[in-house]
C-alpha cells in the first residue's frame, strides 16, 4: 500500500519539454526514433585522424541550420557548440510550455523563473579549438571578446539567462554523468521550497574529439563496432566494449503545479522525488566506479522523497553504459526496489539509441521518460538481444521492441557518474 506522501511545500511539474539529440532534434522526431529504436550513432571520421581507437559517436545533425533560423548573427558569433545545443533545447522547452520569447529589446525581468542547466566538460571544444592554439601562437588579440563566455562552465546558463530574461538563480552545475538529473533534481527542490515558480532544468555538452580524447585513452570507449555504428552503443549485452560517447541536450521546463494550473498549462508529468547522494570512494567505489551500497540509498532516498513504496515503481529508465558496470546497476536496482529477477519493473536504456551524452546524459534521457510516460510507451532496449550472463535472469523486464504502456505510471530515472555521484528522480505521469 502506498506510503503516506511526503509533502514538504508545493507541488512540482513539468510543462515543457525540448531536446537536441543525436536521433531526433525536436520533441516529435526524437519521440518518433525512440518508438522505432533508432540509433543516432554515425562514423566520425576526425576521430579516425587523430588514431581514436574508438571511430563512432552520437551526434546531433543539423543544429546549425536550427539555430542559424532561431538565433540573430550577434547571438550565434557569442555561441559555442554546447551554448546552440542548451538554447534550442531550452527554447523548445520554452515555448511548449506556453511561453512567448521575449524580446531582446524589452527590459522586463522575470524574476520567477531561473535555469540550471549543466554540462560536464563545459567548454573543452573552444579551449581546445580557439584559446589554447591562438594563445601559444601569441595572437591573444584574435580571440575576441566572446572567448570568456563560452568557456566558462557557467556561459550555458548564463546565456539562456540573457535569452529568456530569466531572473531566479541561474547556474550551471557539474558532476559528470549524473549532471543532467541533478539539475533536474535541483530546480524541484527549488520549486518545492518556495524560491521559484519555474526552472529551465538539464544539460548540454557539444560534440568534440577534444572532449571524448580522455575516454578513448582510458580504454572505456568502444572499439568492436567502427565499421557497425548502429551496433556499437550496447547496453545491457555480452558484447557491449564500452560506452559510445554522444552530444546534445536536453531541457525541462519544471513548474510549480499552483503557477501551471493557474494559466491553464499542459502538464506532462509530475515530479514525485529526488535523490542525491555520494560513495565517498569506498565500498567499491572510486573516481571511475559506483560505489553499490550508495547507488542503492540513492534509489531508497529518491523513493522516500517522494513518498511512495518500490512496489509502485513501473519502468526504470537506468544510466546503462554499455561498460561493465551495467550488471552491477541492475542488482543494485533489484535491491534497492526489493524485487526478484521475474518481478523486476521494465528497465530502459536510452544510450543504446544516443550514445553517453555525458553531463547531457540524464537530461535527454529524462526528456525520454516523459515522452514515454505522457505517451504510454516503451522505447526498446536496442543491441542487446545477447544479454550479458549476470543480466539474463531479468530479461523478461527488457523490451527488444517498443512495448505499448497504457498503465504506464511511475519511472524512476537515475545517473551514476564519474566521482562516485549519484542522482535518483520519480517521475509520474500526470493524470488531472
Amino acid at each position: 500500500m502506498t506510503s503516506e506522501r511526503t509533502q514538504k511545500t508545493r507541488r512540482v511539474v513539468i510543462t515543457g519539454l525540448g531536446v537536441i539529440a543525436p536521433n531526433g532534434n525536436g520533441t516529435r522526431d526524437f519521440e518518433m526514433a525512440l518508438r522505432k529504436g533508432q540509433s543516432g550513432i554515425r562514423y566520425q571520421e576526425i576521430m579516425e585522424e587523430k588514431g581514436f581507437g574508438c571511430r563512432v559517436a552520437g551526434t546531433p545533425q543539423g543544429v546549425d541550420e536550427l539555430a542559424e533560423a532561431a538565433f540573430s548573427e550577434d547571438l550565434l558569433m557569442a555561441m559555442n557548440m554546447s551554448h546552440r545545443y542548451a538554447a534550442l533545447a531550452a527554447l523548445e522547452a520554452w515555448q511548449d510550455a506556453g511561453f512567448e520569447r521575449p524580446a531582446q529589446d524589452d527590459d522586463r525581468v522575470n524574476w520567477d523563473t531561473g535555469c540550471i542547466v549543466g554540462t560536464g566538460i563545459g567548454g573543452m571544444d573552444t579551449t581546445a579549438e580557439k584559446v589554447v592554439p591562438l594563445t601559444d601562437a601569441g595572437k591573444v588579440r584574435r580571440l575576441g571578446s566572446t572567448s570568456v563566455e563560452q568557456v566558462m562552465a557557467s556561459g550555458v546558463s548564463a546565456r539562456l539567462s540573457g535569452i529568456f530574461a530569466l531572473g531566479n538563480q541561474v547556474t550551471t552545475n557539474s558532476s559528470a554523468c549524473s549532471t543532467g538529473a541533478e539539475a533536474v533534481a535541483m530546480g524541484f527542490e527549488r520549486i518545492r521550497d518556495g524560491l521559484a515558480e519555474r526552472m529551465l532544468c538539464g544539460g548540454a555538452e557539444a560534440a568534440s574529439h577534444y572532449i571524448w580524447a580522455g575516454f578513448d585513452a582510458m580504454r572505456v570507449l568502444c572499439r568492436d563496432f567502427n565499421e557497425e555504428p548502429e551496433k556499437a552503443s550496447r547496453p545491457l549485452s555480452a558484447s557491449a566494449g564500452g560506452f559510445v560517447p554522444g552530444a546534445g541536450a536536453g531541457v525541462l521546463m519544471v513548474e510549480s503545479l499552483d503557477s501551471a494550473q493557474a494559466r491553464g498549462a499542459e502538464i506532462y508529468a509530475e515530479i514525485l522525488g529526488a535523490g542525491i547522494n555520494c560513495g565517498g570512494h569506498r565500498g567499491g567505489g572510486s573516481m571511475t566506479a559506483p560505489n553499490p551500497e550508495s547507488v542503492q540509498r540513492c534509489i531508497g532516498l529518491a523513493l522516500a522523497d517522494a513518498g511512495i513504496d518500490a512496489s509502485e515503481v513501473d519502468a526504470v529508465n537506468g544510466h546503462l553504459t554499455a561498460t561493465g558496470a551495467d550488471p552491477k546497476e541492475i542488482a543494485s536496482w533489484a535491491k534497492a526496489l526489493g524485487r526478484e529477477p521475474g518481478n523486476m519493473p521494465t528497465i530502459t536504456a536510452t544510450k543504446g539509441m544516443v550514445g553517453h551524452t555525458l553531463g547531457a546524459a540524464g537530461a535527454v534521457e529524462s526528456v525520454a521518460s516523459i515522452l514515454m510516460l505522457r505517451g504510454g510507451f516503451l522505447h526498446p532496449c536496442i543491441n542487446c538481444d545477447d544479454l550479458h550472463p549476470e543480466i539474463e535472469a531479468y530479461g523478461a523486464a527488457i523490451p527488444h521492441s517498443v512495448q505499448e504502456a497504457p498503465n504506464l505510471k511511475t519511472l524512476l530515472k537515475a545517473g551514476f557518474g564519474f566521482g562516485d555521484v549519484n542522482a535518483c528522480l520519480a517521475y509520474r505521469k500526470w493524470e488531472a
